[in-house]
């Protein structure tokens, strides 16, 4: 038996937080004229539970969220703000569809576009510490056809699993008019390697979307299962990321949040069109992008790499393989989404990880409040999530707003990070 103890959110409602951090709403009977006293209500659960108010514990998130809606910079947001062992925050803000006047929901599905590539990085990780693959091996080794490849001077590519995760491999894109008729992660390996390469492996950073589908297409030769099977069977499920997957038209569509361009000449929000070759069967399940979640559920996978490669008592990863995906792999070359002059030429803040974004040193902006060491990725539309081991904090930013000048340097991300820093413990 458990009792919802706090005060409903809404009219005739308690809301509780489950393990896997959905959330259960209960009615309740609202209580007599003239009385203020709330009526509590057992409710019967087959697991235990952990029950938390809905309302935030860090208003000021809460604030910053609201200012976004009304200035028209999103539609809505989920904002989760989680420790190693605790969510700390939970809220949703604003709408998820303007023209249906839609609340936005703690459960709300986004796309999470590259937030996807953490999560192929795990995946690979995974197979290295039951030493199936290295990320140290040429992807020759998994893949033949790559023995073949040839540097922009003529020589053997030799590409590496890491190159192609800390995108410094040089190889080239896929044809786009050609991908739209890939299937299947094997489709695309033809594709890539039709492509000239870039420039020279190693020689410099430069970001790459095929590297990370050639290693999602390593995972399904290393572990003989479908790269959507592997990671729902092996992080997803033991996770309770009960609403993560790369084809949420199957049963998740009431949930989708509508994504938003900005006019830049009114101002106002424009509904963007789903995209195609996203989100649906018979279209590869893409390690670079494919992903759908919600704030809570990408919220249980960095509390995962937050309290160490472990959860709930179940090893994900081996204290080595975090290491790889939570320290720089690429030396010294400039890296990241903020090397241009508009962006403040902060190549030098940061380094890249095996699939993720590192930060070395904080500068203004967006990474001011975070520590030397934060990793995480965005997404193309906005979505964020960035973990602060220094602080023993993550930040999960859930939004859908297509043309962001810099989906990593939004206001919307700055200022939902500096209303969580400020509000937890120093």
């Amino acid at each position: 038996m458990v009792n919802a103890l706090c005060l409903p959110p809404s009219r005739g409602m308690i809301t509780a937080l489950n393990p896997d951090n959905t959330m259960l709403h209960i009615l309740r009977q609202e209580p007599p004229p003239g009385s203020a006293k709330l009526r509590l209500y057992p409710v019967l659960l087959m697991l235990p539970m952990l029950v938390s108010c809905a309302t935030t514990k860090l208003p000021a998130i809460s604030a910053a969220m609201h200012s976004a809606v009304a200035s028209r910079d999103v539609s809505g947001a989920v904002t989760v703000v989680v420790t190693k062992d605790q969510v700390v925050h939970l809220k949703a803000t604003g709408l998820a569809n303007i023209a249906k006047n839609e609340p936005m929901r703690p459960d709300s599905v986004f796309w999470i576009a590259s937030m996807t590539k953490p999560v192929t990085a795990v995946a690979i990780l995974m197979l290295q510490d039951e030493g199936k693959l290295s990320v140290a091996d040429p992807i020759a080794k998994h893949i033949p056809a790559f023995a073949n490849l040839k540097t922009p001077s003529g020589q053997p590519a030799n590409l590496t699993i890491a190159q192609a995760l800390t995108h410094t491999s040089g190889l080239g894109e896929a044809d786009a008019a050609a991908a739209r008729n890939a299937r299947t992660l094997a489709d695309l390996i033809p594709l890539f390697l039709a492509a000239p390469m870039q420039y020279e492996p190693g020689a410099k950073w430069k970001y790459t979307q095929s590297g990370i589908n050639v290693a999602a297409r390593i995972v399904e030769i290393a572990s003989g299962m479908p790269f959507d099977a592997f990671v729902q069977q092996r992080i997803f499920d033991p996770l309770g990321m009960k609403s993560t997957t790369f084809y949420p038209a199957e049963k998740l569509s009431a949930r989708l949040v509508t994504a938003y361009a900005k006019d830049k000449a009114t101002g106002a929000l424009q509904a963007v069109p789903p995209l195609s070759g996203f989100g649906v069967r018979g279209r590869p399940p893409l390690g670079n992008g494919g992903l759908y979640s919600t704030g809570p559920d990408y919220a249980r996978f960095c509390q995962m790499l937050l309290a160490g490669g472990a959860l709930d008592g179940k090893r994900y990863l081996s204290p080595a393989a975090l290491k790889l995906l939570t320290t720089v792999q690429t030396g010294e070359l400039p890296c990241g989404f903020f090397q241009s002059a508009e962006f403040g030429n902060r190549g030098a803040n940061y380094g890249w990880g095996i699939g993720t974004c590192i930060l070395r040193t904080p500068h203004e902006g967006v990474a001011a409040m975070l520590s030397p060491g934060t990793f995480g990725h965005g997404g193309a539309w906005g979505t964020q999530a960035w973990i602060d081991p220094v602080r023993g904090a993550a930040y999960i930013l859930m939004v859908q707003r297509s043309n962001f000048a810099n989906s990593d340097a939004s206001d919307v991300r700055r200022a939902f990070q500096q209303a969580a820093v400020d509000a937890l413990p120093q």
